[in-house]
């Protein structure tokens, strides 16, 4: 059997919003289970998967009420990585929008090129497009 690792990002309360933003930039699809869809009263998001046709994969759910708040951003770094210079290039200007650039996406001594962004949720993502020639 395959064997895969996939981000799973909790949220203090802006999931459903954060995966249909994270479906759109990479190019995928969000299903969303509801605290309530499960018959808890709670609001919020119990579970959420993105999945795109690249592979991708993003799970993610909401603090539920009464359970401590979790510190976003702190917890967690993406990366994305390959050598499609248009697709990583698209991704990165999704996931920028709204968030900040920490090192921007450009041409580095180990002949790559790449960046690292805080999207508008916090979460950190690095971009590497490798295989670029001088």
């Amino acid at each position: 059997m395959a064997q895969q690792l996939n981000p799973y990002i909790t949220f203090n309360g802006n999931c459903a919003e954060a995966m249909e933003f994270y479906a759109t930039a990479l190019g995928g699809t969000v299903q969303i289970m509801t605290f309530r869809d499960s018959g808890m009263d709670a609001d919020g998001v119990m579970h959420s998967n993105v999945e795109t046709p690249t592979g991708f994969h993003i799970f993610a759910s909401d603090t539920m009420e009464g359970m401590p708040e979790v510190v976003v951003g702190n917890n967690i770094q993406l990366s994305l990585s390959g050598d499609d210079d248009a697709a990583l290039r698209g991704y990165w200007d999704a996931l920028v929008d709204g968030g900040q650039p920490i090192v921007p996406l450009e041409k580095q001594m180990w002949g790559d090129v790449y960046g690292q962004l805080v999207d508008r949720f916090g979460i950190r993502w690095h971009v590497n497009i490798g295989g670029q020639q001088a």
